[in-house]
């Protein structure tokens, strides 16, 4: 993943603790920052941190990089080569993922000082299971009101949290980021970088169990990302949960007098009471009390998992004071998280990339990282809806869209959207484009065929109902299909570690 940064090379020197080591003026200033040597799209402007761990040594895909035109770095001292480099910027650090810590946290700090008006809510999101979902539902229920940063994917981890913080900039004002921990410790880190305003604790089962003597420990750690919020969100029918969230407020409080719980269950003393669930034909009528008024929302989902993530949003978007009429409709649209992302087979010798339910630069971005990982076909395309609620101007949003196209090397364009389609000229250099007011419009005035042994990624926001374009773009075949679950792998896959010893190799 590439992250947008504004920072120079000196900045970077000081907010990462690090020494300039070498130091060449007319190099220009990074406006890219990168961990993966397979994923830098503009190596001109890209600062790469080269990350260590026990089997990977982070200078030799440094050395790689620079064969490919990059010219500024973040290197660890112990395994920097005198002469390897020449010609390029070079930070020397003790640790480069401590110096990645280093700068999320400045970077966090900078928001944090803005004045009081100005100063954006951030929801950090923690527990065994659901982050992912939580996190991406908020988004699509939100987004009509505010500009929302979020952790790219599963980013939850001590490399993937910096990440997500660094995305953080001033067209911003709600910011969304998960913290996943398997060991005591790294949770008091992940604070540092996050420090939410607002903590929503999912739940508490046996993911990541093998780092923790027993699950009260485990919540224990996990608590910690709260320690200076605002408000906690968490179920308080869990008792074992809701047993240690009350220990740990009594102690926070005593430091953190803003510190508040926004419990949901069926307890009446709740900040939201859960009267009544009832499912019918794929649905679930999610009753409730809130100060007194009854309230009610329906989702798309019967399973206890959805509906306690559903829950979750609604009392995240009830402190937020968002309890709309549109934002309650929401509710009975939510999707699923794996849809995204998802390749499928097209016309014509096509690949579909679908990732039609959301669109921002943030998450186009991904996409386009994505895209640029095809190598089945030489040409990529992309289907682009307009980019809402971004707080930017129509054309600096735009033109920014159109930088990153021509980075991720897009050779086609389709844009379809009113306010994309007052945008045109600012798409000039990319090879080829199609403009579109409406999604019925492009259905009506195209065909499979103008697609032709090429990756396509479909990119859109869930109002232009782009699945109807992947539908349109799919190859429509009828033969058995073997369709297997990256999920439930990855699930097996930990119940068996959960069997070996905690040192086992």
């Amino acid at each position: 993943m590439n992250v947008v940064i504004n920072y120079t090379i000196h900045e970077l020197t000081q907010y990462t603790r690090g020494k300039l080591h070498q130091y060449f003026p007319k190099i220009a200033e990074p406006t890219n920052l990168a961990l993966d040597s397979r994923k830098i799209l503009s190596p001109e402007d890209t600062v790469f941190f080269a990350m260590h761990s026990s089997h990977r040594n982070g200078y030799e895909f440094a050395k790689f990089v620079y064969e490919k035109g990059v010219r500024n770095f973040v290197i660890e001292k112990k395994s920097f080569e005198e002469g390897k480099l020449a010609g390029a910027n070079v930070i020397l650090v003790e640790n480069s993922l401590t110096a990645l810590h280093y700068l999320a946290i400045h970077h966090r700090e900078d928001f944090r000082y803005l004045p009081s008006k100005l100063r954006l809510p951030l929801i950090g999101i923690t527990g065994s299971n659901g982050k992912t979902i939580v996190k991406e539902w908020l988004n699509y229920i939100l987004q009509n009101k505010y500009s929302v940063v979020r952790s790219p994917g599963s980013y939850n981890s001590q490399v993937g949290v910096p990440l997500s913080v660094l995305n953080l900039n001033p067209s911003h004002n709600l910011a969304i980021f998960e913290a996943g921990i398997s060991s005591p410790g790294e949770m008091i880190l992940l604070e540092k970088m996050i420090r939410p305003t607002i903590g929503i604790f999912t739940n508490i089962g046996l993911a990541h169990a093998a780092g923790f003597r027993n699950t009260i420990q485990k919540i224990q750690e996990k608590l910690k990302l709260f320690s200076r919020s605002s408000y906690l969100i968490y179920c308080s029918d869990d008792v074992v949960l809701d047993e240690e969230v009350r220990r740990f407020y009594k102690e926070t409080v005593t430091h953190n007098k803003q510190f508040s719980l926004c419990n949901w269950g069926k307890s009446a003393d709740n900040f939201l009471q859960i009267s009544s669930l009832r499912k019918t034909k794929g649905m679930t009528a999610i009753t409730a009390i809130f100060k007194g008024r009854k309230m009610a929302v329906t989702i798309p989902f019967i399973d206890d998992a959805s509906v306690e993530n559903a829950i979750h949003c609604w009392c995240t978007s009830l402190l937020l004071d968002v309890d709309t009429e549109e934002t309650i409709q929401k509710f009975s649209t939510l999707y699923p998280i794996a849809m995204r992302l998802e390749i499928k087979e097209g016309n014509n010798h096509c690949t579909i990339i679908n990732d039609s339910y959301s669109n921002d630069l943030h998450s186009l971005g991904i996409g386009l990282n994505f895209l640029a990982q095809q190598k089945q076909h030489n040409s990529r395309s992309i289907v682009l809806s307009d980019i809402l609620q971004s707080g930017l101007k129509p054309q600096k949003l735009y033109a920014d869209v159109s930088n990153l196209l021509q980075q991720g090397k897009v050779d086609k364009l389709i844009a379809i959207g009113p306010e994309i389609y007052k945008c045109q000229k600012e798409f000039s250099s990319i090879p080829s484009s199609l403009f579109f007011l409406s999604t019925d419009d492009f259905l009506k005035h195209s065909s499979p065929t103008i697609f032709q042994n090429e990756s396509i990624l479909v990119k859109g926001a869930r109002s232009f109902g782009f699945e109807e374009i992947v539908s349109f773009l799919e190859k429509k075949v009828h033969k058995t299909v073997l369709s297997i679950n990256l999920n439930a792998l990855v699930h097996n896959l930990k119940e068996y570690k959960k069997l070996l010893h905690p040192n086992t190799k």
